[in-house]
C-alpha cells in the first residue's frame, strides 16, 4: 500500500502511480487481495447517502483501468461530474496516453502503425488475440533504443483502449513484450522472468481537460526501478 504513490489530487480528481502487482478494481476473483479501489476507499471514501447503484460509487471513481502488472498512471474521478466528463473524453479519444515496453527483437522501423482489430478468444476466456470480428484497435509506436542484444525500448500511443491491446498488437508484429507470460511463449516468458518478474510495460504519461477547469493537463511517471534494471540487462 505504501507503493501507490498520490502524483495529484483536487477536489476532482486523483492521479495515482500504481506499482506493479496490484489489481485496479474489486472483483470475486481478487477476494483476499489489496486493490486500487480498496486503497481508494479507506483514503478517499465516497459519501454515497442515496445509496446510488452507479458505476461511480461501484468503482470508487476509478475512470480506466490497466493491467495488474503494468504499472504506472491512473486516474480516478473525485465527484460523478468528473467521473461523467471524463468517460466521455475517454470514449471520445480526447484522453492521449503513452506507454513504455521493452519487447523482443529488432523493431526495424523507427515508428510506425499497427491497426487491427482485437477481441477475446473464444477458445480461452483469458486470453486476447487479433480477430476478423474483434473490435477496431490502433496503436502507434517510436523506437526509443535498440540495444546490443536482441531487444527494443518503444514508446506507444493506443488511439483505442481494449483490453490487452499493446500486448496483442506487439505479439502481431512478432516483437512481444518482455515477460510477457500470455504473449510471449512459455519458454521466453520464463526466461525473461529469470530477469524481471513481471511483464515490461509502463504507463509513463496521461494528458486530458480537466473535468472543472477544461484546462489540458499532463501527468508523467518515472520508470520504476525493477523497469530500469531490466534496461540495463538489455544494455549491456
Amino acid at each position: 500500500m505504501n507503493d501507490i504513490k498520490i502524483i495529484y489530487n483536487d477536489l476532482d480528481i486523483i492521479v495515482l502511480d500504481k506499482p506493479s502487482g496490484i489489481t485496479v478494481n474489486n472483483a470475486e476473483t481478487t477476494r483476499g487481495q489489496f486493490t486500487i479501489q480498496d486503497f481508494l476507499e479507506k483514503n478517499f471514501p465516497l459519501k454515497n447517502p442515496t445509496n446510488d447503484e452507479s458505476d461511480f460509487y461501484k468503482r470508487a471513481g476509478i475512470v480506466h483501468r490497466i493491467d495488474k502488472e503494468t504499472s504506472g498512471i491512473l486516474v480516478i474521478a473525485r465527484n460523478k461530474e468528473s467521473f461523467t466528463n471524463l468517460q466521455l473524453q475517454f470514449k471520445e479519444r480526447l484522453v492521449n496516453k503513452t506507454y513504455i515496453a521493452l519487447v523482443h527483437g529488432h523493431v526495424a522501423s523507427e515508428e510506425g502503425e499497427i491497426s487491427i482489430p482485437v477481441g477475446r478468444l473464444p477458445w480461452n476466456r483469458k486470453r486476447f488475440g487479433v480477430l476478423s470480428g474483434g473490435r477496431e484497435a490502433t496503436t502507434f509506436y517510436k523506437v526509443l533504443e535498440k540495444y546490443k542484444k536482441p531487444f527494443t525500448l518503444l514508446e506507444l500511443t493506443p488511439k483505442t483502449g481494449r483490453t490487452h491491446q499493446i500486448r496483442v498488437h506487439l505479439k502481431y508484429i512478432n516483437h512481444p513484450i518482455f515477460g510477457d507470460f500470455l504473449y510471449a511463449g512459455r519458454k521466453t516468458s520464463r526466461d525473461d522472468r529469470m530477469i524481471l518478474e513481471r511483464f515490461f510495460l509502463h504507463a509513463q504519461k496521461i494528458n486530458f481537460l480537466h473535468p472543472k477547469t477544461g484546462k489540458k493537463v499532463e501527468f508523467e511517471s518515472p520508470l520504476p526501478p525493477e523497469l530500469k534494471q531490466a534496461v540495463e540487462f538489455a544494455s549491456n
